[in-house]
């Protein structure tokens, strides 16, 4: 590797014009050689002594600022080198000694995998490094079987078969065909990340509508993915339980919105407002990966190429005029390439030091499918690309526990899925905060005046007033503090009256904008409402005047006979939480193609009820007892939430194989 190196550096001196390994006045070969086989040693040395230091110091910085300050680190520690040797000339302009780094690193990894590949005494070695100092701290690892989780954000059941089946995913087809079984599972009404992780992670989901949601008593709005709310609602689902949550024994959390009780915790929003410590700054794999310079570098290159795929991508879609489509410039690019780059590399690294440290429960979240196929379509190209890669990332887990001080059994399952469509906005015009403003007698934009949807709106009000309310006219319209806050969760939307300090009952709604609830219903892209009522405590509304008490939705479905089995019972349940807003409107449903219309800029969405978004799975190993009996049905994160619970006891029995064959594990 230092020939290699030093070879790359003679060539780089030849190739660029501001790096030179000899003064103006020219110098032997031989001095040149040797001036850039010192520096090559140089910066190898400094990269493996002085790299990991300036990683731990920056470990307060996050990791995309850390991935884009890579080439800037990597490229100084080149030019200390090249100062180090008294007897050279050498030198670089700064911004050539970034370059020059950035490929001597790539080179090196390069030449230490080609080297490593049919030698299994330095590939154990590349792994244990990932570990080392941690399990120089620990104790020898048991001999009873650990498991690691591994969820694969947003993946449905329907769309893993078909990876499967299409031979996208050859590591997850190999395991289903001799080790693993499937099983689908389905969601609540709030079928998000959210809901589904603190329902699977702390066994309680209990008042988590949506992804997010206004709170009356506390004036605030609720997001999942904020870090405050994250807290606070990891706290409450501990309170509820009395119980810290499934990684509460020796467990590891990484890259999720909560804790689950686990000790070792990295990249976890929940403990994002803490002050930084030792408890919340885990550097089992984060520490680890970035403290190698090379493994810094080819991610930070793979960020690079991902945005320029993005680009590219988005470019071809506009062009070709593909529908549906949405926006996705601005920061997308690089959102995206941090959720399908820098978050996995991060996340599976940690969950290989983890492996390699001997815990006893790992669970992790790969967001990187979710992300794209918002943008792409859950079925595009785009996000048939990013399975493949989660399946690379699953086969090299999977190598680990080869290596590991103790046998591992890996389960593999989803949160939720995601449904395709239209955006209520690309459709009809208008957005769902629009249409409900209109229904008030609120103003509206005039984009939206323009729609057949809000003259519709406007209809139904001066019909609902009984006299000819003309556009423009102020009088009877409601005043300011009787505005509606209307609130998105994918094709679930939530509309609340801030001054009213208790849910609004459908006769309270009614008495207040009269056309409200019935232009909701019968718009054609709304599939149905819950509001609570007076009378029957909560119903169902839909078209046509259709209006279902919650307990004869059994008997007699009415809107949501489209939905399938269990839209009852989860709209039961939702309308039982504190929390739940004044007016819930789930969006229109087509059945036949499982299309969801989202309230939010998104074509593959979830959050609602209504297709492949509420039918995630759970590929467990054999050895562990079916999920639920047969005839019976995965019902909820909670439910999920019991039998990894129950997994977790299971540690006797012999360890289930991951992979088939020695040489094809190298390979991978």
């Amino acid at each position: 590797m230092w020939a290699v190196s030093t070879v790359t550096m003679l060539v780089l001196a030849g190739i660029l014009p501001d790096f030179r390994l000899q003064s103006a006045d020219g110098e032997s070969a031989t001095h040149i050689a040797v001036t850039a086989a010192f520096g090559a040693g140089a910066f190898g040395v400094l990269s493996a002594l002085v790299w990991p230091l300036l990683v731990r110091l920056l470990l307060l910085i996050p990791a995309l600022v850390l991935g884009l300050l890579v080439f800037v680190l990597n490229g100084s520690l080149l030019l200390v080198a090249l100062r180090l040797n008294p007897s050279s000339s050498a030198e670089a302009a700064p911004e050539t000694a970034v370059v020059v780094a950035a490929v001597m690193s790539a080179v090196a990894s390069a030449t230490g995998a080609a080297l490593a590949v049919r030698d299994d005494d330095a590939y154990r070695r590349r792994l244990y490094r990932l570990a080392d100092r941690r399990r120089r701290r620990l104790p020898p690892g048991p001999s009873s079987p650990g498991t690691v989780f591994l969820q694969l954000d947003g993946v449905g059941h329907d769309v893993l078969l078909a990876a499967v089946g299409k031979g996208v995913m050859p590591t997850l087809a190999r395991w289903l065909d001799s080790t693993h079984r499937l099983t689908p599972w389905r969601t609540d009404w709030s079928s998000q990340t959210g809901a589904s992780q603190l329902g699977i992670l702390h066994g309680s989901n209990h008042d988590v509508p949506a992804f997010r949601w206004y709170e009356k008593n506390t004036r605030e709005v609720m997001v999942c993915n904020r870090p405050t709310s994250a807290a606070e609602l990891q706290r409450r689902a501990v309170e509820h339980t009395g119980d810290g949550g499934l990684l509460t024994a020796d467990g590891a959390s990484r890259g999720n919105l909560f804790s689950g009780g686990a000790d070792e915790q990295a990249l976890v929003l929940s403990i994002a407002t803490r002050r930084r410590g030792r408890e919340n700054r885990s550097r089992a794999g984060y520490f680890a990966y970035f403290s190698d310079p090379a493994n810094a570098v080819r991610t930070a290159m793979s960020f690079v190429a991902e945005v320029g795929r993005e680009t590219g991508e988005s470019t071809r879609a506009r062009v070709r005029k593909q529908r549906p489509r949405v926006a996705r410039g601005g920061l997308y690019p690089f959102v995206r390439a941090f959720a399908t780059v820098v978050e996995r590399d991060v996340v599976v690294a940690a969950v290989m030091g983890d492996m390699l440290a001997g815990r006893t429960a790992v669970y992790a979240d790969l967001v990187a499918y979710d992300e794209v196929a918002h943008h792409s379509g859950p079925t595009s190209r785009d996000a048939e690309k990013v399975l493949e890669r989660l399946d690379r990332a699953l086969a090299l887990i999977a190598n680990v526990a080869e290596h590991a001080p103790r046998p591992y059994r890996i389960v593999v399952l989803s949160d939720h899925g995601q449904s395709p469509g239209e955006t209520f906005r690309a459709r009809y015009g208008l957005g769902l905060g629009d249409l409900v403003r209109a229904g008030c007698g609120l103003p509206v934009p005039r984009r939206a005046q323009r729609t057949h949807s809000g003259a519709e709106a406007r209809a139904a009000v001066r019909a609902a007033l009984r006299r000819p309310v003309e556009e423009g006219e102020e009088q009877h319209r409601p005043t300011r503090r009787s505005e509606p806050l209307v609130l998105a969760s994918g094709n679930l939307g939530l509309v609340s009256f801030p001054d009213v300090p208790h849910r609004m009952s459908k006769e309270e709604i009614d008495a207040r904008h009269p056309a409200l609830l019935t232009t909701l219903a019968n718009h054609p892209g709304v599939g149905f409402l819950l509001v609570r009522s007076e009378k029957h405590g909560g119903v169902v509304m839909g078209a046509y005047g259709a209006e279902i008490p919650l307990d004869q939705l059994d008997d007699k479905p009415g809107p949501l006979e489209a939905f399938g089995p269990g839209a009852a019972d989860a709209v039961r349940r939702t309308h039982s939480f504190p929390h739940t807003a004044d007016i819930m409107v789930n969006s229109f449903h087509d059945p036949a193609d499982g299309e969801v219309l989202a309230f939010e800029e998104q074509i593959g969405s979830h959050g609602g009820l209504g297709g492949a978004q509420g039918r995630p799975f759970l590929l467990s190993p054999l050895v562990f007892s079916a999920p639920v009996e047969d005839g019976e049905e995965l019902t909820g994160a909670e439910h999920i939430h019991r039998v990894l619970r129950r997994w977790l006891r299971e540690t006797d029995g012999p360890q289930v194989p991951v992979t088939d064959e020695g040489e094809e594990e190298r390979a991978a």
